[in-house]
């Protein structure tokens, strides 16, 4: 009989998309389970993941603190009859608040647990359950704010990249027009929404570009028209889970600093220009892709500073595909050689059955 993991994960897609990779990489050597929060939900394909719905409070309020902590505490024992009934051996947490209720059930019940830390900097949830975990899974050796004494609990695995992103890498694009892919996130954001998409107007008089744009619902057709009227050719959406599809297509990536959406772009050997979220805990966003363009694999724009003129001076030179940018996509090439699915899963199998 297998052994039975639970993945805890939930809120955002950098937390629920390492965990439906796991959840794969896993699925044929043990038990699998994913726990989500509602958020959680809408990144997960229901038919194809087994899952529960455990609803943990944000600690975010001081005047409703004690209900939040009574809430959580209900969890725990909620999570506690969970994990005895479904005889779970390990518990892997994606960090996070969502984990906080398992996290506690399984230190009581002595399960062994496995933290996934994808950002380069070592979130709060993570660092406070370091105590109770067997190993501590990141990205980097260089996990900035994990405390010295921890260090032998840290393995380093390659990013947890979906499966569909593997096979993707090996579409070759053919030579057409240079297509610059702008990933807003569905919520939207007016540096993506409106500052950019007025840059490839300029550099559309001097380049012909094609435009891959994910936006908010509210904002799609108001992109829209204004790819039209301007005569660029476009593809406006608000969410796709096949962002793979779409991303096999460009030739640049103008994100966020998710660590997911950049281990993605890396993978794919898509160059990429970073505008880190300012307001992300710790500066994580900033720290992710300062990972990157050390390796000389991007750019970096600080959105406080935005210059709408450098900003298009410099995509009309990346657009002419110049030596930077070449350098950049060679590099990308190298840092992802032997990462492979099979070598991915391979080290996560290892370092859960160490001793």
């Amino acid at each position: 009989m297998k052994e039975k993991v639970l993945i805890s994960t939930g809120g955002s897609g950098g937390h629920v998309i390492p965990a439906i990779t796991i959840y794969d990489h896993l699925k044929e050597s043990y038990d699998v389970i994913i726990s989500t929060d509602s958020r959680g939900l809408k990144y997960l394909a229901k038919d194809d993941y087994r899952y529960i719905l455990i609803d943990t409070p944000k600690l975010n309020s001081l005047i409703l603190l004690p209900f939040i902590l009574f809430k959580v505490l209900i969890l725990a024992i909620s999570s506690l009859k969970i994990l005895k009934k479904k005889k779970i051996s390990y518990l892997i947490s994606t960090g996070g608040y969502m984990s906080l209720p398992l996290c506690l059930a399984a230190k009581i019940l002595n399960i062994k647990i496995f933290l996934i830390e994808p950002n380069m900097v070592l979130g709060r949830a993570n660092k406070f359950f370091l105590n109770f975990s067997k190993k501590l899974i990141c990205y980097s050796i260089n996990l900035k704010n994990c405390p010295k004494k921890y260090e032998k609990q840290k393995k380093i695995s390659k990013p947890f990249i979906r499966k569909e992103y593997y096979e993707a890498n090996l579409f070759k694009k053919e030579a057409n027009l240079f297509t610059i892919m702008v990933i807003g996130g569905s919520q939207g954001a007016k540096i993506f929404d409106t500052l950019i998409n007025e840059t490839i107007l300029s550099i559309s008089k001097t380049c012909s570009i094609n435009v891959i744009h994910q936006t908010s619902r509210e904002n799609i057709n108001n992109l829209k028209n204004f790819y039209k009227i301007n005569n660029i050719e476009s593809n406006v959406f608000s969410f796709d889970q096949n962002l793979n599809e779409l991303m096999k297509q460009s030739d640049l990536c103008i994100s966020r600093s998710g660590a997911s959406s950049l281990a993605e772009m890396s993978l794919m050997n898509v160059p990429f220009i970073a505008i880190p979220l300012p307001s992300s805990k710790d500066n994580h966003q900033y720290e992710n892709a300062k990972y990157y363009y050390d390796k000389n694999c991007c750019w970096i724009v600080d959105q406080k500073k935005f210059d709408k003129d450098k900003f298009e001076e410099l995509l009309l030179k990346i657009a002419k595909k110049n030596e930077d940018y070449m350098s950049k996509k060679e590099n990308l090439k190298k840092l992802n050689y032997q990462n492979t699915w099979n070598n991915v899963n391979q080290n996560l199998l290892e370092i859960l059955n160490e001793n």
